[in-house]
């Protein structure tokens, strides 16, 4: 099924020649409540569409399948997919997965945790990057621009976030758009996931916002071993990404940006 990602709004334009009115799209943001194994883990604010690719994804950074194959996803709710506007997805791992702990309160389409808790837990599992071949940073910094003709809902609306993992040929093998950020990591995250392509050893991350902690802990969950993003970095998300020994690049525009990490090519 495809949901609306986009509405259309009559809105009053205001410039110096005047204000008139027209139609406007606007990007549609609704909640999602994700479960695994008929637990609820979590709800948040989100663009309708990917939604599996979605919960696969935030199951799969937020570690509670340890390990676990997902055996199937579906929309569900008290009765038909229907009855809850298709806002509940269920991750099924036949009970294979840990008893799920629910992530407190919900998130919004701007971050998706808080809690000094919550950030070591999702770090101390996860292991430092094996050693993998340096990336081309003119090739990294090309993705910015690699990925702008392909942002259909931005360009519609102004109001959403992309993120897209590439080859080190700077082949896209997906990108996906939301008004959340952490979203739309998930929904290629989960992609990739679904499509059995994780660890993502030799692919590269864009985000189309800051790097952020959580961009980086996504991205170190999935096996990215590079992260691009067209903002700059947090001095967590600099000092998780040198933990992990990710390439990170922030204010990658044009030929120009900024390495962060590896410290040893600085």
């Amino acid at each position: 099924m495809v949901r609306t990602r986009s509405e259309s709004s009559l809105v009053r334009r205001l410039s110096e020649d005047g204000s008139g009115r027209r139609p406007d799209d606007l990007v549609v943001e609704e909640p999602l409540s994700v479960l695994l194994d008929d637990i609820q883990i979590s709800s948040t604010m989100r663009t309708p569409g990917h939604d599996f690719e979605l919960a696969a994804g935030f199951c799969h950074t937020e570690g509670v399948l340890d390990g676990a194959p997902i055996v199937g996803i579906r929309y569900c709710g008290t009765g038909r997919p229907a009855d809850s506007d298709f806002n509940v997805v269920s991750v099924d791992t036949d009970g294979k997965a840990p008893a799920p702990t629910p992530r407190l309160g919900s998130t919004s389409s701007s971050c998706g945790l808080c809690g000094a808790e919550a950030i070591g837990e999702l770090t101390e599992r996860l292991q430092v990057l094996a050693e993998y071949e340096p990336w081309s940073t003119q090739m990294l910094l090309s993705l910015p621009g690699r990925a702008e003709t392909h942002q259909d809902l931005y360009t519609a609306t102004g109001a959403t976030h992309s993120a897209a993992a590439f080859t080190r040929d700077g082949e896209m093998l997906v990108l996906r758009e939301d008004i959340g950020r952490h979203n739309a990591v998930d929904k290629v995250i989960g992609r990739l996931l679904m499509d059995s392509q994780l660890p993502a050893t030799d692919l590269a991350l864009f985000v189309s916002g800051r790097a952020s902690f959580e961009m980086v802990q996504k991205a170190w969950a999935a096996g990215f071993t590079a992260l691009v993003a067209v903002s700059g970095p947090s001095s967590l998300a600099v000092a998780t990404a040198k933990q992990a020994g990710m390439t990170v690049i922030g204010f990658a525009r044009g030929s120009n940006g900024t390495l962060y990490s590896p410290t040893e090519a600085l």
